[in-house]
């Protein structure tokens, strides 16, 4: 009987400590904002926009002087990075006549806290700062689009598998299914997958409480059916090009389009060089459906 328990008593111990070290690596390092986005756009302002649990996101809104009604674009950065890091976005969106929405998601930048974050929060996240958009007189909330990068690409594709009212997906470097990418993980950290690697991936998925397949961009991409532009960097050294491939193959006939481009995974030369046709893509995706 005492073995039992002291077994027990030992097994409850590796898994707590097991479900500790999980969270741990689902928080991902939070990263200030290198430059304030006030120096870096004189004419935006920080905003609150509050998600369901309670926490609220920093947000840094664009607007058109005028306070014309146009749309808007709202932009959401990866893991580890931040807001500012995407404010490349700000001028061409601007310049194209629409409103732009840059997010920290939680975790992240200047956002609330959390015991962790994930594909699915992220995509929660971009949901509240939609909300909030919506919410601004000066924004055409018929006319919406998402620019996502990495988890932020999946998270903005998850978004628009369950609304209708995105009018399109700008997808920057997004993984095809996020099993493939904790096993790489597991991989590069010499973790065995058979029963070490099995029973973190079957823990990560009830922490998170999503299952990899349900939010996985190769699946997700399947229910969306506004346009879609992938953007991803042919030497990109973290997700395969070919990710980008399997996404486009796994889309609606006529939804996606796939747009190489000579980069890695950091998102700053794609967005230096390739924004004016990213613009150009939300420029027909935002024509009314009555021109």
């Amino acid at each position: 009987m005492w073995l039992a328990a002291t077994l027990g008593l030992a097994l409850y111990g590796l898994r707590f400590l097991a479900h500790r070290l999980i969270l741990r690596g689902l928080r991902a390092p939070r990263v200030g904002h290198a430059q304030p986005l006030a120096a870096l756009d004189p004419a935006g302002v920080g905003v609150r926009c509050r998600v369901t649990s309670g926490k609220s996101l920093f947000g840094w809104f664009s607007a058109l002087p005028d306070d014309s009604v146009v749309p808007a674009v709202l932009v959401m950065h990866g893991w580890g990075a931040n807001a500012a890091m995407m404010s490349a976005c700000i001028a061409p969106i601007r310049a194209a006549g629409y409103s732009v929405l840059l997010l920290d998601a939680r975790c992240h930048g200047l956002s609330d806290d959390e015991p962790f974050t994930s594909l699915p929060r992220f995509a929660q996240d971009i949901e509240a700062g939609l909300d909030w958009l919506a919410a601004q007189p000066q924004v055409d909330r018929s006319r919406l689009a998402v620019i996502g990068h990495s988890v932020g690409a999946g998270a903005a594709l998850l978004c628009a598998s369950r609304s209708p009212r995105l009018r399109a997906v700008v997808s920057i470097s997004a993984f095809a299914h996020p099993q493939e990418v904790m096993r790489r993980f597991l991989a590069d950290h010499h973790v065995p997958y058979f029963v070490i690697g099995w029973y973190v991936l079957r823990h990560v998925q009830k922490v998170i409480g999503a299952c990899f397949g349900d939010i996985a961009p190769l699946h997700s991409i399947g229910r969306v059916s506004c346009p879609v532009l992938l953007v991803h960097g042919t030497q990109d050294e973290m997700v395969p090009f070919d990710d980008a491939r399997r996404i486009l193959d796994a889309a609606r006939p006529g939804v996606a389009t796939l747009m190489a481009v000579p980069g890695r995974h950091d998102p700053s030369d794609a967005l230096h060089e390739e924004l004016p046709q990213i613009v150009d893509f939300l420029r027909r995706a935002f024509v009314p459906s009555s021109a």
